[in-house]
């Protein structure tokens, strides 16, 4: 179980990756019902540390910090920046004794001059994939994801894929209502689809073309239909093979891709909140049987609907037995 939480604070360190573990982590919810973790953040190179803003982060924490974490935040930094050979020790031992580290866009670049990343897959921002790809050749860098769950290493993309990959781990640890929650609180979809290629630089594609945020919100109330890339593409009034282009293109995934990771997030939804049998989700969810939905559980979560259930069904209140 998720409880203690440090967060390192790097020379050259950047202040939004930091105050993205410090917003998610760091804060007592515990009036609200949430999660409340033992939270710190840890200096490898002394109390002061200058962010590459320009001001100084002042923390009484050092290394020794990491050895209790359950999890260990590592934001963005200079990938130029050697760190010292004690941080890379202690990132090792961490993760040799059961720790999990998640790092946010550059913070990957210490994952892999500690090894952490060979032989894994892992992710950074757009702009680094090729370099950090050159620099640790053992590893699969995914350029397009917003994060990667290489349990127990989680990389997380630019800047604000780090909200991402955090709550994905929250949503892993305490469900999908803990994750929502703590979304709402930080003003913040709690999962956003695709990967940075909707981010990356295009050339304008001229006129005639859009978003296609309308159709996506039509999807949302129709998962529960047959739902083909023909009929996609007819709501949409676009021919197969232009829908499929364009939704790549704008949203960074397959149109079926896509469909299928909203509806896993709904029978998610149905599985936490309520009593319904497990065909019943199914079907509600639009993969139409209990087999089809477990075989997309056990892809996309590596559980069962049922085990699913069990961990993150809160307990019922208010019902009347007699």
């Amino acid at each position: 179980m998720l409880r203690d939480v440090a967060v390192l604070a790097l020379d050259g360190g950047h202040a939004f990756e930091l105050g993205v573990f410090c917003e998610v982590f760091g804060i007592d919810r515990g009036d609200d019902g949430l999660p409340v973790y033992d939270f710190a953040v840890a200096s490898a190179t002394g109390r002061s540390v200058r962010t590459r803003h320009g001001f100084h982060i002042e923390t009484p924490h050092g290394l020794e910090r990491l050895e209790s974490a359950d999890l260990i935040g590592v934001p963005a930094s200079d990938p130029g920046v050697r760190q010292p050979e004690e941080l890379l020790e202690a990132l090792r031992a961490a993760v040799r004794r059961g720790a999990r580290v998640l790092s946010i866009c550059s913070g990957a670049f210490l994952l892999g001059e500690a090894g952490l990343l060979d032989g894994r897959r892992c992710t950074t921002h757009w702009r680094h994939g090729e370099e950090l790809a050159r620099r640790y050749p053992l590893t699969r860098v995914e350029p397009d994801v917003l994060y990667v769950d290489e349990d127990p290493v989680i990389t997380g993309a630019g800047t604000a894929a780090g909200i991402d990959a955090c709550l994905h781990l929250v949503r892993k640890e305490h469900g999908g209502a803990v994750a929502n929650d703590i979304a709402r609180r930080m003003v913040a979809p709690p999962y956003r689809d695709g990967g940075q290629t909707q981010y990356v630089r295009r050339p304008d594609p001229g006129p005639g073309t859009g978003n296609l945020a309308s159709l996506l919100a039509w999807l949302e109330e129709n998962l529960h239909r047959e739902l083909t890339v023909e009929r996609m593409a007819r709501q949409a009034n676009m021919s197969p093979r232009t829908f499929a282009r364009r939704f790549n293109r704008e949203i960074g995934t397959t149109p079926l891709q896509w469909l299928t990771g909203q509806r896993v997030l709904l029978a998610q939804r149905h599985l936490e909140s309520t009593d319904e049998p497990v065909t019943l989700v199914a079907e509600r969810a639009g993969f139409g049987s209990v087999a089809t939905l477990r075989h997309h559980f056990a892809r996309c979560l590596g559980t069962t609907p049922q085990a699913y259930r069990r961990a993150f069904r809160g307990p019922r209140t208010g019902v009347h037995h007699g």
